[in-house]
């Protein structure tokens, strides 16, 4: 399998300080990105709900990890997708977004910048895809019929990330640790449950299977958007792990320096939690933020983890990452491959 040798092509975290002025062009992600991922940190607007947008639903149309909400539109806290990064405030200043006093954490993923319309499955859906480094965004709408919806990615998904943006419903996340007869809700502390709305059938390298009774990932006339992962070698890792309950934590193997990782309990009840290396450049990496809750950042060494040249470890016994016994999912993003094909080594923190 081919690998990744610069993962910052496809993934990249930026940080800003809010301005409050309008049309504010923010660069330095490195290409157009398809899904923008914004959260207020710290100071005077750092407590409001996490916004995604993304290129297929279409500029200034936001949804929430946090919320059950409907997707809503605003120009004025997203209004394009820029050739290396994006734009806030078409008309006026929305606080939420760029608020004086206020820190940002954006997370930029690539998909293609285009769409294509995906006959793969049952029904169709409007996808953007990367195959290279196994992501992609797409829509469709759901019918309350068993269905497969086309993701474009050539090879299975690890994670597909529903959420309904027509009406209120909660995120629904698939993970192939969890398997298809399982989900877990991303706005949500509750750990998986079953009879999840994929049919108890994995996807394949062409579909993603919906179940006829799930309103969450299929009701009838309303629609939906997905973000679909596969894993790809020196760039994404999706797995799991067991709590040892020790401060000397699990180690969990990417085979790459983690730039961006999301963890989440599944068999019991907990917060997610997330972190990435331009909040923490160095270990430990304790600032961690929360996709669940509208909380601002916490630093909180208690909670933290190392990111190392292979992996990242554990360096808490609190229930968020470490009890033992418990089984914990995450997501994982690169920094640098362990070793790349031109034989550059990933370097300790």
């Amino acid at each position: 399998m081919a690998q990744i040798n610069k993962p910052t092509d496809y993934f990249n975290t930026l940080l800003y300080s809010g301005n409050n002025t309008a049309q504010r062009q923010l660069t330095g992600v490195g290409f157009q990105p398809d899904l923008v991922w914004i959260k207020g940190r710290s100071g005077t607007y750092g407590a409001y709900s996490h916004f995604v947008f993304d290129g297929v639903r279409g500029v200034g149309k936001q949804i929430h990890t946090n919320l059950t909400n409907a997707e809503s539109t605003n120009l004025d806290n997203l209004y394009s997708f820029d050739s290396d990064g994006f734009s806030l405030g078409q008309s006026g200043v929305d606080a939420v977004t760029n608020g004086s006093s206020t820190e940002f954490a954006s997370w930029n993923w690539l998909a293609s910048n285009t769409t294509a319309s995906n006959t793969d499955g049952s029904i169709t859906s409007t996808v953007s895809a990367n195959t290279t480094s196994g992501f992609s965004i797409g829509t469709y709408t759901g019918t309350n019929v068993d269905n497969t919806v086309g993701h474009g990615l050539g090879v299975a998904p690890d994670v597909i990330m529903v959420k309904c943006t027509s009406t209120a419903h909660d995120w629904v996340v698939y993970h192939s640790a969890l398997g298809s007869g399982s989900a877990i809700a991303l706005n949500l502390t509750d750990a998986s449950y079953g009879a999840t709305g994929w049919q108890n059938t994995e996807p394949t390298s062409t579909v993603f299977s919906i179940d006829n009774a799930a309103n969450s990932v299929n009701q009838s006339g309303q629609s939906f958007v997905f973000y679909a992962f596969a894993e790809k070698k020196g760039f994404s890792k999706f797995g799991s792990y067991t709590g040892n309950g020790n401060a000397d934590g699990t180690f969990a193997y990417t085979g790459f320096k983690p730039a961006f990782v999301i963890i989440k309990v599944s068999s019991t009840t907990n917060d997610w939690s997330m972190y990435d290396n331009q909040r923490d450049p160095i270990n430990q990496v304790d600032n961690y933020l929360q996709p669940n809750t509208s909380l601002a950042e916490v630093s909180d060494t208690g909670k933290g983890t190392d990111f190392l040249s292979n992996g990242f470890k554990l360096r808490t016994t609190h229930g968020t990452h470490n009890t033992s016994g418990a089984t914990y999912i995450y997501m994982a993003f690169a920094e640098n491959p362990l070793v790349g094909t031109n034989n550059i080594p990933a370097t300790a923190r």
